[in-house]
Order: structure tokens, then sequence, then C-alpha cells
């Protein structure tokens, strides 16, 4: 009896200490953790995640110690930072409000169990804590260059992300909060959207002063949507529109590098808190440029209308106009998007004497080249349409 008796002694031991051991490696924090985090003081370690327990050789069946719940995850740039947290071993929490097929692509991107899509409610704050609830690090990406009968620029952009600030505070075991905004916000600029932006930076630095706000430049990839909407639009009417003549000047940057920023400010121990990152190309084109290297890459004879900025507005007007005052959606905007004429007229490059990719000891890739190698799916005659420039065809010659 008594050899039984230790035995089960002893087993009734295991379960403490699994637990103890697992909330080690995972910390599980409430919405607020009584009196060590008071409720409306901030959270955020000032080290960073750098002590966070790591093991394994860095790769995706690794342990990094980071569970971050990275709202927007579903976009364009959401899909490359999830990529670069679950190659490192990192768990990744994904709140989705559409489809369950939403996040269906993301969950290959990490090992078995680390990529956790969870269905929420952007008005819903329960939901929100729900889907933090046991992160350690908040990266939020939900941003929108155009308006729907749902969702205003400035609740999407500004009210959202300082909802997520706020909750992030009460928190009590958030150790990074990483905002992403855009080149160019500013209180003054005529773009709502990038008012709405410089709004979120604003509250969400007062909210949390420990936080690493983001500004990338217009980003270029496989899925983007300016040079991709330029091809397509070049390839089927045989001509692209310019918005006033072309001289605007902006600095894209691939979106890659772009998560890379992100991911190399989570990995250092603290030194990007509280900072603003400007994050450009190497290269800055003015849209007429812009527009060039799309026509080389797809190998076609440029075929331009320049439509005057004023024009160009009145074409754009009615869909904004009729936004809420008709019972149905009402289509996406692509090149006359009246907001992003607006954010067109001044020139987006990154400012003087400010923190960029060297600082996070990244060199950005050129846009010339792989980058932009996906618009080949544009050329009339398939991929291998062509060879070199002397080889591009006029569209008046294509039957």
């Amino acid at each position: 009896m008594q050899a039984i008796s230790r035995r089960l002694a002893q087993e009734s031991l295991w379960p403490a200490a699994l637990a103890s051991s697992l909330n080690s490696l995972y910390p599980v924090a409430h919405y607020y953790n009584g009196a060590d985090h008071p409720r409306g003081g901030s959270t955020l370690t000032p080290k960073g995640v750098g002590h966070l327990v790591r093991k394994g050789t860095g790769g995706r069946s690794s342990v990094s110690g980071i569970i971050a719940t990275v709202f927007g995850a579903t976009g364009f740039l959401g899909r490359y930072v999830v990529q670069q947290l679950a190659k490192m071993g990192s768990q990744v929490l994904v709140p989705f409000r559409g489809s369950e097929d939403s996040p269906r692509h993301l969950k290959l991107m990490g090992d078995l169990g680390q990529i956790v899509p969870m269905k929420y409610n952007p008005r819903d704050e329960n939901s929100i804590k729900a889907a933090m609830a046991k992160a350690n690090v908040v990266i939020n990406l939900i941003g929108r260059e155009y308006e729907t009968r749902n969702y205003s620029f400035e609740e999407v952009n500004h009210h959202m992300a300082e909802q997520l600030a706020v909750i992030a505070k009460e928190h009590g075991g958030i150790m990074r909060f990483i905002q992403v905004s855009c080149l160019g916000a500013s209180p003054s600029s005529q773009s709502r959207m990038l008012r709405a932006k410089a709004a979120a930076e604003e509250a969400i630095l007062r909210t949390l002063p420990e936080a690493t706000v983001m500004k990338p430049a217009m980003m270029i990839g496989t899925e983007d949507w300016i040079l991709n909407t330029w091809a397509h639009f070049a390839k089927t009417y045989s001509f692209l529109p310019l918005i006033g003549d072309g001289s605007t000047k902006i600095q894209p940057v691939y979106v890659v590098d772009v998560a890379a920023a992100i991911v190399a400010a989570l990995k250092d121990n603290g030194t990007s808190m509280g900072k603003v990152y400007e994050l450009g190309g190497p290269e800055i084109f003015t849209l007429h440029e812009l527009a060039e290297l799309i026509y080389e890459t797809i190998r076609e004879w440029p075929r331009y209308v320049k439509v005057p900025i004023p024009i160009a507005k009145a074409i754009s007007t009615p869909r904004e106009l009729f936004l809420k005052k008709v019972p149905f959606p009402l289509p996406t905007p692509n090149i006359f998007n009246l907001d992003q004429i607006h954010a067109l007229t001044t020139d987006t490059v990154v400012s003087e004497n400010v923190l960029t990719f060297t600082d996070l000891g990244i060199v950005p890739h050129k846009l010339k080249g792989y980058p932009v190698e996906y618009l080949i799916q544009y050329r009339k005659g398939g991929p291998q349409f062509g060879s070199t420039i002397s080889e591009r065809v006029s569209p008046d010659a294509w039957p």
C-alpha cells in the first residue's frame, strides 16, 4: 500500500510540473495581470524580445519564443511577414474576418500547429482580446487605400489601430508592438488615408511610447496593386493613363524587404522601440519612369494618355459620391482612385536624417530585375515572348 501511495503522489506532481515548464516556454498572459501590471499602465518591456527562450537551429521547427498576433495577415504584406516569422520558429496567430479560406495559404508557411487562424470581428473588443490573449508580440498591418460602404478610411486606418494599442497596453504581456503606417502620412496631406495613418501614428505613440512604427513607401511584389493594375490595363487597352504629367516622384520598395525590416526590429534588443522608420527603395522613380519599366518588362512599345489631375478627379468622383447612397456595393477603384490621385499630387520619398533600412542592417533590393519579374505574365506572346528591348512589339502589329 505504501508503494502504491508513493507512486500516486509522484504522478500527481506531473501535471503541475508540466504546466510550469510549458508556462516558462509559452507564457500565457491575461488581459490584466493583477498588481504587477495595473490597468492603463504600459507593459512593453524595454528589452524587446531578444531574451526569449530559443531552442533548435533557428529553422521552422525551432522554438523562437515569439508568439505574434499579426492583424492584417491575409493582406499583401501580411503573407510575407507571416512567412518570415514562421521560418524562424515563431508561432503566428492570424485573426481574420472573411471566409475560412482567407488564411488557408498561410498555414503552409510554418510547422504543424504554428500558424493559428482565429476568426474575429474588428468591431468586437472581446474578439480582439481573444486574438491577443496568448501573444507577446502584436503587429498591425491593417490598412486600405479605398473606402467601402461598411468601412471608412478613418475607421480602418486610424480607429482600429488605436484600439489595438489600447488593448495591447492593458494586456499585461505584450513585449513588442509594431505599427505599419505609410510613407507620406501627414496631418496636412490631401489624402484622407494618409491623414488617417498620421493620426494613427500619433495615437499609438501616445498610448504606447515604446511602440515601433514602420512607414514603407509604395510596396512592389507579386500581388501588388499598382504594377499589376497598370500592366493589366496596358495589355487590355494598349495604352496607359498617366495622372498629371507623370513627374511625381515615388520611392517604391520591395515587399520582402519591408517584411525583413519588421522581423529585424523584433530580433533586436529593444533598440528600435519607440522609433519611426521610413522604408523606401534604393531608387527614386517618377510615375513616367515606373511606367517605362513596366513596358520594358512586358516588351511592348509604350503608349500613354496624360490625364490632367482635374479630369482624373472628375472621373473618380462619382464613386465617392454614390458610395453610401446606393443599396449595393460599387466596383473597387483601380487607376482612378480619388484618394490615390490626391496622394500622387505630391512627391513621396524618404526624408533626410531619418531612420531607414540601413539602421536595421538591411540592404533593400533594386526594383529592376527579380522584384518585377512577375510582370512577364502580361506579355502578349507568353512569358518567353521576345528576348531583348529591341524586340518589343508594338500593339499595332499584334493581330
